[in-house]
């Protein structure tokens, strides 16, 4: 049961004063305790919190969401194909040109490696440097030592940031001993040239290309596109930092095909042909000459030299008249070498028979003109042969007069002139040849005609002329592109015109024969050659003025065109040169010329004397 504590007692002293001690407790808890909103707000301050986190983070998970979806769904084929873009690369690998090679594959252009050398003088430690390497590279280079010193040494001074251009064109070797140095400031560019190892040889034909290594004469220009080999570009991989992938690139990445582009030119007789001319135009100090001989049969040109020329290796150190062909550029009258094929279009109209004879005044009057002959002599009557032989303006005149005016222009027209012959190289020039109704009106039109003035044509077109009468009447493409020939042999040869007949065999070979008498016993016997029957015509015209009106005085062009063998005609060879000075004629200037490229001829196609050679 329950003690009472009696009052006033220790006991109850003591549980008094454990009272007072537990009252300020039980206060404090008391005076601590809040009420229930306020408890419920404050706690839900660490929940806001977490839904604001967690609201940051839906939005944007929604915004990251939606950025995805518009870069992989709404703009995805885009951004495809800007990656791949960044990705992949086309390259066209760099391909040279084709070679160019006269008929017995002898090189005549090819392009090679070489390097340019360029000098970054800042590079230098001090201009004690700058003097050492230049002395090196000037020995290399076969150089001045000098002028390289202070170019390099003034460039170190002036800090000259930009690279100086000291030498081009270096070969490897050079350019191998350049590395060797190991010096600083030296900069090597390799490069892309092409070369021609005959020079000046075959100049007038291959022509050259530019630094952009574009053609810009010759077969360099007409034959562009067969010379350019065809490259695809290949599609290919390269990782983050621009490097090629090496397993994406196609094994035939470096192939290249080896066709090369073949000409009909001999390189020995364009060799030997130029120095005949160069000597000739020495001796009889020319302006200008010129050399064609070409095959008769399909036209395909064996050599063809123009001087003055020029090194196609260093172009840039001729003027620009020097790259035109003139024996195709340029047109002249072809005077006395004319009146062969005059002679024949008047057989063909058989308003002459071959044994026809023809009185040969010293003049003969033409509509209130006269006409001389060349020379004076006292011949009374010639034959069709004697008019070639003495080279009668005269009697080609009496000739031409059988034939309706009308009808010799139609000749003219059939025979080519006042077009252009289509060879295969550039510039070719389009003869001249007045209009119909001024020739067939005026009687001295047709006279001049008769003996190859009053008309102009290029050299090349003579040649073709020339050649229909050896070739049994045809008229054939003259040209100098044999076709593209692969490393198998295998020959790609170009479509030709079909040729042309316009004489008949009989006038062709009447006239060949009429063309040997001339070599035999006229003004054409200069060009025989031992054993050998040749036929040929000289020509010494006078010289129009620029611009067609009249002649300038004591200029010529001397001119002798011949054919061999007259047996069996197959070649025909053209020389033509420019305002000879002294006894300047056809005979005494171009005549020479033909015999010494005939003999080279013979010699380099082995062509069979036609007769026992008399023994010296």
């Amino acid at each position: 049961m329950p003690t009472s504590v009696p009052p006033g007692s220790s006991f109850d002293h003591k549980r008094r004063r454990v009272a007072t001690m537990d009252t300020p407790r039980q206060s404090i808890r008391q005076k601590r305790k809040k009420p229930l909103s306020q408890q419920l707000k404050r706690s839900s301050v660490p929940y806001f919190r977490l839904l604001l986190v967690w609201g940051v983070l839906l939005a944007g998970g929604l915004v990251l969401a939606g950025n995805l979806y518009h870069l992989q769904v709404v703009h995805s084929s885009t951004l495809l194909r800007r990656a791949q873009q960044q990705q992949t690369t086309y390259i066209r690998p760099f391909v040279p040109r084709r070679q160019v090679v006269d008929r017995n594959d002898n090189v005549l252009a090819i392009d090679r490696q070489v390097y340019t050398l360029y000098v970054h003088p800042r590079l230098f430690k001090n201009v004690l440097e700058a003097e050492s390497v230049a002395k090196k590279v000037a020995a290399m280079l076969d150089r001045p030592t000098s002028d390289l010193v202070t170019l390099l040494t003034d460039g170190y001074n002036n800090d000259r940031n930009r690279g100086i251009r000291v030498a081009s064109a270096l070969s490897e070797e050079v350019a191998d001993k350049l590395k060797k140095l190991k010096a600083n400031g030296l900069d090597l560019v390799q490069e892309s040239s092409r070369l021609y190892p005959q020079e000046k040889v075959a100049a007038d034909v291959v022509g050259y290309v530019d630094r952009d290594h574009r053609g810009q004469a010759g077969v360099e220009y007409s034959q562009q596109k067969l010379l350019e080999r065809s490259a695809e570009s290949y599609k290919l991989r390269k990782d983050g930092k621009g490097v090629l992938l090496s397993d994406r690139v196609p094994e035939n990445f470096v192939h290249r095909d080896e066709t090369k582009l073949q000409l009909t030119i001999d390189t020995r007789l364009q060799r030997t042909t130029r120095i005949a001319l160069r000597e000739q135009m020495q001796k009889f100090n020319a302006k200008r000459g010129g050399v064609i001989v070409m095959d008769a049969h399909d036209g395909s040109i064996l050599s063809l030299v123009a001087e003055p020329s020029y090194n196609p290796n260093e172009y840039f150190n001729f003027e620009p008249h020097a790259f035109r062909n003139w024996l195709l550029a340029d047109l002249y009258e072809p005077g006395s070498t004319f009146k062969p094929i005059n002679i024949a279009i008047a057989l063909e109209e058989k308003v002459i028979k071959p044994d026809d004879v023809f009185p040969d005044p010293d003049v003969i009057k033409v509509g209130g003109w006269s006409i001389r002959n060349a020379e004076k002599e006292d011949n009374l009557a010639l034959s069709i042969t004697g008019i070639l032989q003495h080279s009668s303006n005269v009697g080609m005149v009496q000739v031409m007069q059988r034939l309706k005016p009308d009808v010799y222009y139609n000749w003219l027209q059939k025979l080519g002139l006042g077009k252009t012959v289509g060879i295969d190289l550039p510039f070719e020039a389009r003869g001249q040849l007045k209009n119909q109704a001024k020739f067939v009106s005026s009687p001295i039109e047709p006279a001049t005609a008769s003996f190859g003035q009053g008309f102009s044509l290029t050299p090349i077109q003579l040649v073709q002329l020339h050649a229909a009468l050896a070739n049994g009447g045809k008229l054939v493409t003259p040209h100098v592109v044999r076709g593209l020939i692969d490393n198998q042999g295998r020959l790609q040869q170009p479509n030709l015109p079909q040729p042309k007949a316009i004489f008949s065999p009989q006038t062709a070979q009447t006239v060949v024969k009429m063309l040997e008498a001339v070599v035999l016993e006229g003004s054409g016997k200069a060009s025989q050659v031992p054993g050998y029957r040749i036929g040929g015509k000289t020509g010494t015209a006078q010289k129009a003025n620029i611009g067609g009106r009249g002649y300038q005085r004591g200029a010529v062009i001397t001119s002798f065109v011949g054919m061999l063998p007259i047996e069996s005609p197959r070649y025909v060879v053209l020389a033509v040169v420019d305002e000879p000075k002294g006894i300047a004629y056809g005979s005494t200037v171009a005549a020479p010329i033909v015999k010494s490229v005939m003999e080279s001829l013979i010699s380099i196609e082995r062509i069979p004397p036609s007769q026992p050679i008399p023994k010296e």
